[in-house]
């Protein structure tokens, strides 16, 4: 173990002020806009939505592209109560329009979760990186995960540099997000544990954006050179989006995002 990496325990929170410091009351919990879908698909939002209201999220918006109105079945859109529906393109994702939606959630929450089921659709992708590369919405706190992080990958420069900024992604992802930025440091699926918290070390030195992958049957999150662990034995609820909601949640309630994302690990 070094100075730099900690490793929390999956029946102890490692941050015990973060968890007294959640609000009890909703209406001082904080808001969380959670954004994405496509023609093909709403589920990940819907379960993003869920996911972050059992959480305690006082207020939490979904926004989904405006050719799903007459697809969401009547059952999931009573369970939603702030559902907004913003301009899409023949392709079935967000069209560049719909960053005055995004723009408008963003600046009404403070914090924005692009939870994926996008598809590849160049223009949404166009439109991620005009949101993320705005200074106007830096302020913002914003979790990128599943197949949004697809999108980010030809601004990575960008998004890397970007404050406020938080990837949950997948070995894979980020040894591509790595090479696209000409990383120097090899990323492999063979390193173990202990190399891998010093490669997020180092990255999160280059970088100000906190990354959090699933890699050896652990989970990691790196910020500002600091990086935690734990054993997770579950990684589906990673890739179907409920860690990610969780830790976005959590990013809600706190400022410092390597505390709240390990005790998210744990709820």
């Amino acid at each position: 173990m070094s100075d730099y990496w900690t490793k929390q325990s999956v029946d102890k929170p490692l941050f015990t002020d973060v968890v007294w410091s959640k609000p009890e009351r909703r209406d001082q919990a904080g808001r969380l806009a959670v954004v994405g879908g496509n023609a093909g698909g709403f589920v990940a939002v819907a379960s993003a939505y869920a996911v972050a209201s059992r959480q305690g999220v006082g207020q939490v918006r979904a926004i989904v592209p405006d050719v799903l109105e007459k697809k969401i079945p009547l059952p999931i859109r009573s369970q939603i109560d702030d559902l907004i529906f913003a301009p899409s393109n023949p392709s079935g994702g967000f069209s560049l329009a719909a960053i005055n939606e995004i723009g408008v959630a963003s600046q009404w929450s403070g914090n924005v979760l692009l939870i994926g089921d996008s598809g590849a659709n160049s223009e949404t992708a166009q439109l991620v990186e005009r949101f993320l590369s705005d200074q106007q919405f830096y302020d913002t706190k914003v979790v990128v995960t599943r197949d949004a992080i697809d999108l980010i990958m030809y601004s990575a420069e960008t998004v890397l540099n970007r404050p406020n900024i938080h990837l949950v992604m997948s070995l894979a992802q980020f040894q591509k997000l790595a090479r696209s930025v000409y990383y120097p440091r090899m990323i492999t699926f063979n390193q173990g544990i202990k190399q891998m918290a010093e490669t997020l070390h180092k990255f999160s030195i280059t970088y100000p954006a906190t990354i959090t992958i699933y890699h050896d049957g652990n989970l990691f999150v790196a910020h500002d050179g600091r990086v935690v662990s734990m054993e997770f034995d579950n990684p589906m609820r990673i890739w179907n989006g409920e860690i990610p909601a969780k830790i976005a949640a959590w990013g809600v309630w706190s400022s410092d995002t390597i505390k709240s994302t390990a005790t998210a690990w744990l709820e």
